[in-house]
């Protein structure tokens, strides 16, 4: 995400653009299938494509370049793919953590702000903002896995609230959520660094006052990257 508050000029275009986003982010939801899959895989191309701009402005060799380059096609390619194989309700809850990151992590480091985590990198993000996005990310997890739990059990007579919310699943849920929120600030730290050695406040200008797609979704695919592992990982 980008680093810089919203200037007050800027507020109209930018709900403009969320609105847009969220409109065709929740029809190609609501669509499923292909069209979702073409969706992911549309979001996927342009951001490797910001990606490879933003590489061809690092300080780098050319074999740097190129192995840079093949870090980010292999980073943000398996990302894609794992939201493009996944269900659209796993997608959905993925997508549902990361937001819950950035909201408790905004508030949170708005309201009490505190030492910085890496100033020289991202200036706006603080310990505290981090610990907000984390018990958000937790809340969601355990609410999401908790009705999908409660929603399992509608074939029986009386569903078992206490089983669905209340259980070792619940705490396991929590840190899982906790664990991507992490990964997600992580993941927005690692596009900052990547900007601020290629001299870019934004991936690119293509959406009006949010910046670049990469800088929307550099959240989202660290926490797709360890989901695909884990769903591969033999247990």
């Amino acid at each position: 995400m980008t680093d810089s508050l919203p200037k007050r000029s800027d507020l109209g275009v930018r709900m403009i653009s969320a609105a847009v986003m969220l409109g065709a982010a929740g029809l190609a939801f609501w669509q499923g299938g292909l069209v979702l899959d073409l969706f992911i895989g549309a979001i996927g191309l342009v951001a490797l494509v910001e990606f490879a701009m933003l590489t061809a402005r690092l300080p780098l060799s050319g074999p740097g370049r190129f192995a840079a380059l093949l870090a980010g096609a292999v980073y943000v390619g398996y990302a894609t793919l794992v939201l493009i194989l996944l269900p659209a309700l796993y997608v959905a809850v993925l997508v549902g953590a990361v937001v819950a990151t950035d909201t408790g992590a905004y508030f949170t480091g708005r309201n009490v702000g505190g030492p910085k985590i890496a100033p020289a990198i991202s200036p706006s993000k603080t310990w505290s903002g981090l610990c907000g996005g984390m018990i958000a990310a937790a809340l969601w997890m355990v609410l999401a896995i908790g009705t999908l739990r409660y929603g399992s059990q509608g074939m029986e007579m009386k569903p078992d609230y206490a089983a669905a919310f209340l259980s070792r699943g619940t705490a396991i849920a929590a840190l899982v959520g906790a664990g991507l929120a992490v990964a997600a600030q992580a993941g927005d730290f690692l596009e900052s660094w990547i900007k601020r050695r290629a001299g870019a406040k934004d991936s690119s200008r293509l959406i009006p006052g949010h910046g670049g797609v990469l800088d929307r979704v550099d959240g989202l695919l660290p926490v797709a990257v360890i989901a695909g592992l884990a769903l591969a990982w033999p247990w």
